[in-house]
């Protein structure tokens, strides 16, 4: 039995790992290789057919309106609330059309009149690469079908719809002790990868393993936040006290307020990388009260000459925000990480479509060379979407460009 991958027992001996079992996850790269989504996976989704994506620290899909780079961000983002606990139907609600919009047009139902739709990915991490992937049936009824967790060489679960007339699929997991294999019913509406910490003992080499592989694709998954700033809420006084920032940025002056006493030194870098993107030098970025319990955040071009974030253009507003996501992390956003995991073990993924809208050339190069930056760092990742074929345009050092061309 091949055990090379399961996760140390903290039972024996100071080492933690026990005696006669080789393993290739030491103590300490367990605690410094962060999770981070590598690959995704469009078997069959909307447009999509049999795609595969590499994914790097920065990655732009890049072509013309209806060329799938949207649908690319919302496969992430579905696979990302599933693994965060959401329903499937709730994990869908984010696509406009629902469930069935995502079923590539082309599809015919079978006998039955089920279609649906494929999608998954591969995390690397402190397991090694492990691929999740999920069959999605769409009509006539929403319900999961198929889902396989796979890594170090073996499949460690795997389920099945075995009888349509019930809510639940059949599920198999890697055991490795007395019995080779677990199986058990799951709920045909949920990421089984994501359930199984509540379902799977870890008294087995085996069962440790799947332990160690579903935590590293939720880890993965649950570290993103999908962003989309929105000028026209953005130009509006929020809350002093909602400092946790929302998708659309639409509280970005209680925010600002909030990370100007926080960190002075990272706020004094965020006023550097906006001053960078902004036509007229910007010396501060300072909130002041708006009275009834609300606060408006200012760009101080020199002292006492300042812009209210409503005269700014949706550009600037855009620039602004983006910078703020890149350089704050998810202790300042509002999104729900995995707790039982340090935040040095987890790395933030942006999903930002249209990450150039509304910017120009120079917002746009700053904005990218802000994120290669992050990236190198390893702490922040980002997947956007941008316009135009870019033809003949060679991608920036550090930026991985997926060109979907003319494919629609």
């Amino acid at each position: 039995m091949d055990t090379r991958c399961a996760r140390p027992d903290v039972s024996s001996g100071s080492s933690g790992i026990p005696s006669g079992i080789p393993s290739a996850v030491s103590p300490a790269s367990c605690g410094t290789q962060r999770p981070v989504v590598t690959e995704l996976r469009l078997s069959a989704f909307k447009s999509h057919r049999n795609a595969t994506f590499a994914l790097g620290p920065l990655t732009l899909f890049r072509g013309p309106s209806g060329s799938g780079k949207s649908s690319a961000l919302q496969a992430y983002e579905v696979l990302a609330r599933l693994a965060g606990g959401d329903a499937l139907e709730e994990a869908l609600s984010l696509v406009d059309g629902g469930p069935g919009a995502c079923v590539p047009q082309q599809a015919r139902p079978d006998a039955q009149g089920r279609r649906g739709f494929r999608i998954g990915c591969t995390v690397e991490g402190p397991v090694g690469p492990v691929q999740v992937d999920v069959a999605v049936q769409a009509e006539p009824e929403l319900r999961i079908v198929g889902e396989r967790m796979t890594g170090c060489g073996r499949t460690l679960l795997s389920t099945a719809l075995r009888d349509p007339g019930r809510r639940a699929v059949e599920a198999a997991w890697h055991t490795a002790g007395a019995v080779p294999v677990t199986r058990a019913p799951l709920p045909d509406d949920r990421l089984g990868t994501a359930l199984l910490p509540l379902r799977v003992a870890g008294k087995t080499a085996g069962q440790r393993l799947v332990l160690d592989a579903a935590e590293q694709v939720v880890v993965a998954l649950r570290a993103v936040f999908a962003c989309d700033p929105r000028p026209e809420l953005m130009r509006m006084p929020a809350a002093a006290h909602d400092g946790l920032l929302r998708g659309a940025c639409d509280n970005v002056a209680a925010v600002l307020d909030r990370t100007r006493h926080e960190c002075a030194t990272r706020h004094m870098a965020l006023v550097a990388a906006v001053d960078a993107g902004c036509r007229v030098p910007v010396g501060e970025l300072a909130v002041r009260e708006a009275g009834s319990g609300l606060v408006q955040a200012v760009l101080e071009r020199k002292p006492g000459d300042g812009t209210p974030l409503e005269r700014l253009g949706d550009g600037e507003l855009r620039y602004l925000a983006l910078c703020l996501v890149l350089m704050t992390g998810p202790g300042v956003l509002d999104m729900d990480p995995v707790g039982e995991v340090l935040q040095a073990r987890q790395a933030l993924t942006v999903l930002a479509d249209d990450f150039d809208r509304c910017l120009d050339a120079r917002q746009a190069r700053e904005l990218t060379a802000l994120a290669v930056r992050m990236g190198e760092r390893g702490h922040v990742r980002l997947v956007g979407a941008v316009r135009g074929t870019g033809d003949g345009d060679a991608p920036a050092e550090g930026v991985s460009v997926v060109d979907l061309g003319g494919e629609c």
